[in-house]
C-alpha cells in the first residue's frame, strides 16, 4: 500500500502490467486487488517441487501457473497470490521484501528486532518450531516455499517479538502514525483496512483478515473497525483503532510435530480484551 500512497501502482491495475509475464493461461484478468482480497483464481499453493531448483526458477514456475477459478468468482486464501505480491514490490522498488519493508516501515518505527532473516543473536531468541533436514528450526522460516525463496517472500517468513509489534500496532491505532512518524496516510490507512465483500458472506481487508472463516482468532466483541491476521506457525494480530486496542498473540503452536491449535485461546484472549476496554 505504500506503493500505491507513492503512485508507483494502483490496487486497480491488472498484474501483468507490472509483471507481463504473469499474463498468461487466463491470469490477464487478475488484478492487485484481487491478489490482496485472495479472490484471483490462483492456487493456494503450487506444487513444492515447483521451488527446488533456484528462487528465480520458482518465481518463473509461478508466473507460469494456471487459474483454479474464474477471477473474482470466489475467495480462496492463496499463499501463491501474496509471493506474487512480493514480487511486484521488487521490481517495482528494485529491492526485495525485506529491505524494503525495513526501509518503509520498520526502520522508521524503530522495529529494531523485525525482519525476514534475524541475526545470529535474534536467531538464538525465536521460539522454536519443527525439525528440518535433522535439525530443529530455531528463527528460520517454517514455511516450506518461504524456505526455498531464500527465506523472504510475501506470504511467510516475518520474525517479530511483541514488543515491536506494540509499536506498529500503535501506528495503526492511530491511522498510520505513530508519534511524528507516519507509515502511511490516514487516506490509505482507510482504504487498506476498510471492510470490503468477497464471495461466501466473508469480510476481508486489503492484505488484511476482517470477518471470514479465518477470523475465530480475532474474538467476538471487537468492533467493525478490527482488522487483523493469523499465522501458521501460531501466530496473530488483531487491532481496532475504534476501541484503541490491539491484541498480539505469539506462540509456536506447531512444536515439536506440527500439530496442534491456538485460535481458539487467541479468540478467547482477544474478547476478553474487547470487553474490558468497552
Amino acid at each position: 500500500m505504500t506503493l500505491v500512497e507513492k503512485g508507483v501502482i494502483n490496487v486497480d491495475d491488472t498484474v501483468s502490467q507490472h509483471l507481463p509475464e504473469f499474463g498468461n493461461h487466463g491470469k490477464e484478468p487478475i488484478t492487485i486487488k484481487q491478489l490482496l482480497l485472495h479472490t484471483s483464481g490462483l492456487t493456494p499453493d503450487n506444487a513444492i517441487s515447483d521451488y527446488q531448483e533456484s528462487p528465480t526458477a520458482a518465481i518463473d514456475n509461478v508466473m507460469n501457473l494456471g487459474l483454479n477459478y474464474t477471477p473474482g468468482s470466489k475467495f480462496r486464501y492463496s499463499d501463491v497470490g501474496f509471493i506474487v505480491l512480493g514480487e511486484i514490490v521488487r521490481r517495482k522498488t528494485g529491492m526485495d521484501l525485506d529491505a524494503y519493508s525495513q526501509q518503509t516501515i520498520f526502520q522508521p518505527l524503530g522495529m529494531n528486532e523485525t525482519g525476514y532473516k534475524p541475526t545470529a543473536s535474534l536467531q538464538q531468541r525465536a521460539a522454536t518450531t519443527e525439525q528440518r533436514g535433522g535439525h530443529w528450526m530455531q528463527g528460520e522460516v517454517h514455511d516450506p516455499r518461504a524456505y526455498a525463496l531464500g527465506g523472504v517472500a510475501g506470504h511467510a517468513g516475518l520474525f517479530s517479538t511483541a514488543s515491536d509489534l506494540s509499536g506498529y500496532a500503535t501506528a495503526m491505532c492511530n491511522r498510520g502514525t505513530l508519534d511524528d512518524t507516519m507509515i502511511v496516510s490516514a487516506a490509505t490507512f482507510d482504504a487498506m483496512t476498510a471492510s470490503y465483500s468477497v464471495p461466501g458472506d466473508a469480510l476481508r481487508g486489503l492484505g488484511w483478515d476482517k470477518q471470514s472463516g479465518y477470523s475465530s482468532n480475532r474474538g467476538k466483541t471487537m468492533t467493525d473497525a478490527a482488522f487483523g491476521h493469523g499465522g501458521f506457525t501460531g501466530t496473530a494480530m488483531w487491532i481496532d483503532p475504534e476501541l484503541k486496542l490491539y491484541v498480539i498473540f505469539l506462540s509456536n503452536r506447531v512444536h515439536p510435530n506440527g500439530k496442534g491449535s491456538v485460535n481458539a485461546l487467541a479468540g478467547r484472549i482477544g474478547t476478553i480484551a474487547a470487553d474490558a476496554v468497552k
